[in-house]
């Protein structure tokens, strides 16, 4: 189920996107990111509709994904 990150408080959405770093990893490019900067990418992508904010009832957590992977999509429904 998607959850509109309009509907969550300035302070739960970074907790879900700092989550979401988290469980993801290393970074892998020429450059590290502070956390701040991540954080900041993952809000953009977001405010911009190219990720969505998804809850997963059966496991109670939210994971956030490419919206354009549609595989992704579906396999988290």
């Amino acid at each position: 189920m998607e959850i509109p990150y309009k509907m969550l408080k300035n302070e739960t959405l970074n907790e879900v996107i700092k989550d979401y770093i988290f469980r993801e990893g290393t970074d892998y490019g020429h450059k590290e990111w502070t956390l701040d900067e991540k954080i900041q990418q993952v809000l953009t992508q977001i405010k911009s509709g190219k990720a969505k904010i998804i809850f997963d009832p059966k496991s109670s957590s939210c994971t956030i994904i490419d919206f354009k992977n549609r595989k992704s999509f579906v396999k988290i429904l």
